[in-house]
C-alpha cells in the first residue's frame, strides 16, 4: 500500500474504514469481506485494514550510520529539516540517498519527485584554485662595487700614471712610492684591527720608498740591499715595545716589506731600459686586460667555481677568459712597443702575466679572509683600497721584468 493513499477522502465505489461506502454495490468484490450484520465491531478490528507505520530506524534520522536511511514524505509526514553536524549544508531532506553508504567528505542527495536538493549541488563545479602569487622577478647579475665610480676613479688613475711615465721618470717613481706606503698603511692597520699585530709602520714606510728609489737608481742589487737594510729596522724599531708578541710582530713586518715595496721595486727597474715606459705600459696593459677578461668571461658564462674557499666569485671560465685576452693583447703589445720583440713572446707573455695576476689576486683574497674583511681599505670609490688595486701588479712585476729582460734584454 502507497504511503501517500493514507489520509486522503475516499472515492466513489471505495469501502471507507466503517462500512460501505453510498452507492457501493451490494455484492462483494472478490476477495473482499462481506460487510452486513455479521460483520461485526470483533471482526471489523481484525479485518479491518490498518494504516501501516514504518517503524524508526534503530539509528534515528539524526544519527550518521554507515547504512543510511530512507526518508518519507507525503501529507502525514512533511519534510523536516535535516541537520547533522559533520554535514556543512543547511537544505531540507525531502528524498532518499542515493548511495547506501555515507561519504565522510561529501553529502549529496538525489533528485526524487517529492523534494530534493537543486540538481546543481549534486555535482558541484570545483573550486577555482586560489590564486598564485606571482613568481619573483628574476635578479639581474650585480658586479657588487659601483661600476661607474669605479671606472670614473680608474680611468683617471691612468691618465696621472700615463702623464708622469711619458713626462718625467722620476715623477713616475714617486707615484710607485706613494701607493706603495699608503698600501702598507692600509696593510698594517687591517692587521692590527683585525689580529692586533702591531708591525712597525715608520721603519716599513721609510724603508719602504727607499727600495723603489734604490731599485730605480741601482737596479737589483740595489733593491735587495735596500730590502735587507729595512727588515733590520723593523727587528729594531719593534725592540722599544714590551716582549709579548714581538716575534709575531716582526715577522708581519718583515712579510709587510716583501710583499708590497720589494715587489713594487720591478716596476722602477722596468723604467731603466730605454723603451722602459713602454715596458712599464706593456705591464700595466697586460695585468688590467687579464683582470678586465676575466671579470667580463666570468660574469657573463662563469658557472666553475676557480677556489670557492679563497674567493668564491672567481670562476674557471672567468681564468680562461683572463688567458684569451692577455695572451691577444700580449702579442699586439710584443710587436707595436716593444723593441725587437715578436708577437709569439707576447703569446707567452701574456699566459704568464694572466696566471701571475690571478694567482696574486687569489694571495690577497687569502689575506682578506683570514682577516674577515671585503676590502683593504676605501680610498678608492669603487675599488677598495689601494692594496686592493696592487694585488694583481705586485707580483705580475718580477715576471714581466724578467721576460722582458729574456726577451729583448735588460737595456
Amino acid at each position: 500500500m502507497n504511503d501517500s493513499s493514507w489520509g486522503a477522502p475516499p472515492s466513489a465505489g471505495q469501502a471507507g474504514y466503517w462500512g460501505p461506502a453510498e452507492g457501493a454495490p451490494a455484492q462483494p468484490a472478490p476477495g473482499a469481506v462481506p460487510a452486513g450484520p455479521a460483520y461485526d465491531a470483533p471482526e471489523a478490528q481484525q479485518t479491518r485494514p490498518m494504516p501501516i507505520v514504518p517503524d524508526v530506524p534503530a539509528y534515528g534520522r539524526d544519527q550518521d550510520d554507515d547504512r543510511g536511511a530512507a526518508g518519507l514524505s507525503g501529507p502525514l509526514f512533511p519534510s523536516e529539516p535535516f541537520q547533522s553536524e559533520p554535514f556543512p549544508s543547511e537544505g531540507r531532506h525531502n528524498g532518499t540517498f542515493r548511495n547506501d553508504t555515507f561519504q565522510s567528505e561529501t553529502f549529496q542527495t538525489g533528485t526524487s519527485p517529492t523534494g530534493g536538493l537543486p540538481a546543481e549541488t549534486q555535482n558541484p563545479e570545483p573550486m577555482p584554485d586560489a590564486p598564485q602569487p606571482p613568481p619573483p622577478a628574476p635578479q639581474k647579475k650585480s658586479a657588487g662595487r659601483d661600476l661607474s665610480a669605479a671606472i670614473g676613479v680608474g680611468v683617471g688613475l691612468g691618465v696621472v700614471i700615463i702623464a708622469s711615465l711619458f713626462i718625467v721618470k722620476a715623477v713616475f717613481i714617486g707615484v710607485i712610492a706613494v701607493a706603495v706606503v699608503v698600501g702598507l698603511w692600509e696593510l698594517t692597520s687591517r692587521l692590527q684591527e683585525r689580529k692586533g699585530i702591531k708591525a712597525p709602520l715608520v721603519p716599513l714606510a721609510v724603508g719602504g720608498a727607499a727600495m723603489v728609489v734604490a731599485g730605480y737608481v741601482r737596479g737589483a742589487e740595489g733593491a735587495w740591499v735596500a730590502m735587507a737594510l729595512t727588515a733590520l729596522a723593523v727587528l729594531v724599531w719593534r725592540m722599544t715595545e714590551p716582549p709579548e708578541g714581538y716575534l709575531r710582530d716582526v715577522t708581519a713586518g718583515v712579510f709587510a716589506a716583501f710583499y708590497v715595496p720589494f715587489l713594487a721595486t720591478f716596476v722602477a727597474m722596468m723604467l731603466t731600459a730605454g723603451d722602459g715606459p713602454w715596458r712599464v705600459l706593456t705591464f700595466l696593459l697586460l695585468t688590467v686586460v687579464s683582470d678586465t677578461g676575466a671579470y667580463a668571461v666570468g660574469w657573463r658564462f662563469g658557472k666553475n667555481r676557480l677556489a670557492p674557499r679563497i674567493s668564491p666569485g672567481k670562476t674557471r671560465e672567468g681564468l680562461l677568459g683572463a688567458v684569451l685576452f692577455a695572451m691577444v693583447a700580449g702579442a699586439l703589445c710584443m710587436h707595436f712597443l716593444i723593441d725587437d720583440g715578436a708577437w709569439w713572446q707576447g703569446l707567452l707573455l701574456g699566459l704568464a702575466v694572466a696566471a701571475s695576476a690571478t694567482l696574486g689576486d687569489l694571495g690577497e683574497s687569502m689575506i682578506k679572509r683570514d682577516l674577515g674583511i671585503k676590502d683593504m681599505g676605501t680610498l678608492l670609490p669603487g675599488h677598495g683600497g689601494i692594496m686592493d688595486r696592487l694585488d694583481s701588479l705586485l707580483p705580475t712585476a718580477p715576471v714581466v721584468w724578467l721576460l722582458m729582460v729574456i726577451f729583448v734584454g735588460g737595456g
